[in-house]
C-alpha cells in the first residue's frame, strides 16, 4: 500500500503525471522509483480505491525517490526543470484542474478519459523521453476502455 494511504494525506502528483500513471509498465529511473511509482498507479488504478489528489506544478510524490530530484527542482538535464513544469501547465490545463487544488481520484481519472485522446500526448508530453516508448498512449487508449495497462516485472 502507498505511504499517502498509510498516512491518511492527499497523493501529491504533478501535471505531467497525471497522465503518466495510466502509461505505467514498470520502467523507471531507479530501482527505487519503480519500486515508488508502482504503489502510487496500484493504488490509481485499484477501481475500489477513492483518495485526494493535490495537483502541483513542481515536486510531488513520485520524485521524492527519483535520482535526477536535486533541491526542490527536477535536475535531470540542464532545462529540465522548466521543460516539466512547461508538461505540468499543460497537462493541468487541458484537464481544467488547478495547480495547489484537491481532487478526488475518481474525478481526476474522469477528465482524462474524457478529455485526452492517445495523439494529444503528441503536444501535451511534447520532448518526454517516455513517449516515444507508446505505452503512454497505449495506457491512455485501455482506460478510454476501462482498461489499465499490466504493470511488468
Amino acid at each position: 500500500m502507498s505511504d499517502f494511504l498509510l498516512e491518511g494525506r492527499p497523493l501529491e502528483l504533478r501535471g505531467h503525471h497525471l497522465l503518466c500513471v495510466h502509461g505505467f509498465r514498470g520502467m523507471g529511473y531507479s530501482p527505487a522509483f519503480i519500486t515508488s511509482m508502482r504503489k502510487i498507479v496500484e493504488g490509481f488504478r485499484d477501481d475500489t480505491l477513492d483518495f485526494t489528489i493535490r495537483v502541483l506544478n513542481d515536486l510531488d510524490d513520485t520524485c521524492q525517490v527519483c535520482p535526477h530530484k536535486g533541491q526542490g527542482i527536477c535536475e535531470a538535464s540542464e532545462g529540465s526543470e522548466i521543460h516539466v513544469q512547461t508538461l505540468d501547465q499543460a497537462v493541468i490545463n487541458h484537464l481544467q484542474l488547478k495547480s495547489g487544488q484537491l481532487y478526488r481520484k475518481s474525478e481526476v481519472v474522469e477528465r482524462v478519459k474524457k478529455r485526452v485522446v492517445p495523439d494529444d500526448l503528441d503536444q501535451l508530453c511534447k520532448g518526454c523521453s517516455w513517449l516515444r516508448y507508446g505505452v503512454c498512449k497505449e495506457g491512455i487508449d485501455l482506460l478510454k476502455k476501462g482498461e489499465y495497462l499490466t504493470i511488468q516485472d
